[in-house]
């Protein structure tokens, strides 16, 4: 006898009452979604993912403490909840507004705007699998960002390295849109060496693709000026929305 399939728990956190009544409800009538929380501030968000068994946070870009202070909670849910994958909401892009969602923590990033509620569904599925989302048009707001990126350090939280620098060299040149045969004539390796260095990049971020590698790079690399960027194979891409597995 198959078991049943547990609903995912989501938080939904927006500074606009009428916003959080409307979208709380449409997602409780999907079968597969529970809101166990809603939450109007960043300090709210964080007391509710702490108390509430949240798998899921859905966030509002601008909450009632401020413009931009979603990423607060973001940041918050990332140090203390790393468990908890959280999605950016926002009405109107700004720029570099999806880059700095990524680098505070957020694992999808999705425009109220623009999109339908049954691509919110769909995203909020996709992220709690374990998938980045984000259009094709927020990816290469991503990518782009690697034009104030120089040189590239991928660290983690304590600001340690965790990569060599020929793998930091061998990630620089990717995002630059280079395929492994050029890397491989930039670096003077051979294209048997470049992809044992993308082999073990993946395995010590826990990365699955080219384009979840850069994504993992900006989140880790601080701002300094500058390379220039081409582009990146995408792996997937379905009605706009770009869906990354990771491991």
């Amino acid at each position: 006898m198959t078991g049943k399939r547990s609903k995912i728990s989501v938080l939904f956190a927006s500074q606009h009452a009428m916003t959080r009544e409307l979208l709380m409800g449409a997602l409780n009538r999907r079968n597969q979604f529970h809101v166990v929380a809603e939450a109007a501030s960043s300090q709210e968000v964080v007391k509710a993912v702490k108390s509430a068994g949240v798998n899921v946070a859905l966030i509002a870009l601008n909450l009632a403490d401020g413009p931009l202070s979603g990423f607060g909670a973001l940041r918050q849910i990332r140090e203390s909840s790393p468990e908890v994958k959280s999605v950016i909401l926002y009405y109107n892009p700004e720029r570099h507004m999806v880059v700095d969602a990524f680098r505070a923590g957020a694992r999808g990033v999705f425009c109220l705007s623009q999109a339908t509620f049954k691509s919110l569904c769909r995203c909020v599925e996709q992220v709690h699998a374990g998938q980045i989302w984000a259009d094709s048009s927020e990816l290469s707001e991503v990518i782009e960002s690697f034009s104030q990126l120089a040189p590239l350090r991928v660290v983690n939280a304590d600001g340690m390295r965790l990569l060599t620098k020929r793998e930091e060299d061998v990630v620089r040149l990717l995002a630059e849109g280079l395929q492994n045969r050029d890397i491989a004539r930039e670096l003077k390796l051979s294209e048997h060496t470049v992809k044992n260095y993308l082999f073990h990049i993946f395995d010590k971020l826990g990365v699955s693709s080219r384009v979840e590698l850069v994504l993992y790079a900006v989140s880790c690399t601080k701002r300094t000026p500058t390379f220039g960027v081409k582009s990146v194979e995408l792996e997937s891409e379905q009605d706009g929305d770009v869906e990354i597995a990771v491991g």
